[in-house]
């Protein structure tokens, strides 16, 4: 790849098939659209720290599988830069198929993790760290904000469920990615996309949307109410559910068991 002007330089460009973009004078991300592969280079700080945050999610969020940093060219410079692999790990442990590895020429040869970024896994070469995120089984679809939306996306959970003999979280699961495609379709009104994903018997299921309104759960509503019970559907049916802000909108997930019982529905 090419690079138009100096590490330094404070502008985004394009070349072949990555995107580069900067974060502060001194860190450049190059992101690999291909393999999911981003780059850093140069020198990581509490001032680049949010791009290079951002820059991980946006990439997680738009294909379904482990994201791998190559921190080769990159020296991290305080706690705030030490920190954000780590951060991002934990932000999406609960999505589908998703997670950050890096790739740490530091670290020894049977991965582990380097100390100024403990707590993420990383392998000393690039073959290495991609080779210990191949793709995990996963289905997306991406469905526009309309009245069938919902119904499309209760049909991706049935397929999911039956395909990965999970067939007793159908129901669960339907009833989850229904209220959180009816809030994208209510509320969000933007195109969404939606993944899902089975781990370890249990099945994630993801809505991520382009509006940056969370939702907030009050707890049950009152009768006298109309509307308002959509989340705590979800709550019922699922062991953890969550949002988590990302560039441009926010993903909202959640994780079911086989061995939960859901709640009597009224």
């Amino acid at each position: 790849m090419t690079f138009i002007g100096r590490p330094d330089a404070t502008f985004v460009t394009r070349e072949h098939n990555g995107a580069i973009m900067p974060t502060d004078v001194r860190c450049l991300v190059e992101i690999d659209e291909s393999s999911g592969v981003v780059r850093l280079t140069g020198v990581l700080d509490a001032a680049g720290a949010d791009t290079v945050r951002a820059a991980l999610l946006a990439v997680l969020c738009d294909r379904p599988g482990p994201v791998v940093a190559d921190v080769s060219g990159l020296r991290v410079a305080d706690q705030v830069g030490q920190g954000v692999f780590a951060e991002i790990r934990r932000e999406v442990a609960d999505w589908p198929a998703a997670d950050v590895l890096l790739c740490d020429p530091s670290v020894s040869a049977s991965g582990g993790a380097d100390a100024a970024l403990a707590g993420v896994p990383a392998w000393p070469t690039l073959d290495g760290a991609l080779a210990a995120a191949p793709l995990a089984a996963v289905l997306t679809a991406e469905l526009a904000p309309t009245v069938g939306a919902a119904r499309q996306a209760r049909e991706l959970v049935t397929t999911g469920c039956q395909h990965w003999d999970v067939r007793t979280l159908a129901e669960p699961a339907s009833i989850a990615i229904t209220e959180m495609v009816n809030n994208v379709v209510a509320h969000a009104r933007t195109p969404m996309t939606i993944r899902l994903a089975p781990q370890a018997g249990t099945l994630r299921v993801a809505v991520r949307d382009h509006s940056p309104l969370r939702p907030a759960f009050a707890g049950v509503a009152p009768p006298t109410r109309a509307g308002g019970r959509g989340l705590l559907l979800i709550d019922m049916v699922a062991r953890r559910w969550g949002s988590s802000p990302v560039p441009d909108g926010k993903v909202v997930w959640c994780v079911l068991h086989p061995e939960d019982e859901s709640a009597p529905l009224v």
